[in-house]
C-alpha cells in the first residue's frame, strides 16, 4: 500500500512540474498555429503567398473568426473524437468480457 501511495505522489508531482516548467522556461515565447507558421515560411521562400480558399465560416460571416470561437470549435472536435474513441474501446472491452462468459455479442 505504501509503494502505491508513493507512486501516486510521484506522478502528481511530475504532472505539476510538466504543467509549470514551460510557463517559466519559455518566457516571451509565441505560441501560434501551424497554418500561420506554414504561410510565413512559404512567404519567406517564394516571396508571395495567396491562400487557395477561405474557410467556410469566414465567408458566411464576412470576416475572420475570433480566436475564442476557433478554440471552441477545436475543443468540440477534440471532445467528439475522444468520445467516439472511448465508446469504441469500451465496446471492444465489453465484447471480450461477453465472449469470455460465452454470451452472444
Amino acid at each position: 500500500m505504501k509503494k502505491t501511495k508513493n507512486l501516486v505522489i510521484a506522478l502528481i508531482v511530475a504532472a505539476v512540474l510538466i504543467a509549470l516548467v514551460p510557463l517559466f522556461a519559455l518566457k516571451g515565447a509565441e505560441f501560434g498555429g501551424s497554418d500561420d507558421a506554414g504561410s510565413v515560411m512559404i512567404e519567406e521562400i517564394t516571396g508571395s503567398y495567396e491562400p487557395w480558399f477561405t474557410p467556410v465560416l469566414e465567408t458566411m460571416i464576412d470576416g475572420e473568426l475570433p480566436g475564442e470561437v476557433e478554440s471552441l470549435f477545436f475543443c468540440l472536435q477534440t471532445g467528439i473524437g475522444v468520445g467516439i474513441i472511448a465508446f469504441c474501446m469500451g465496446r471492444l472491452v465489453e465484447r471480450k468480457k461477453w465472449a469470455d462468459n460465452g454470451e452472444n455479442v
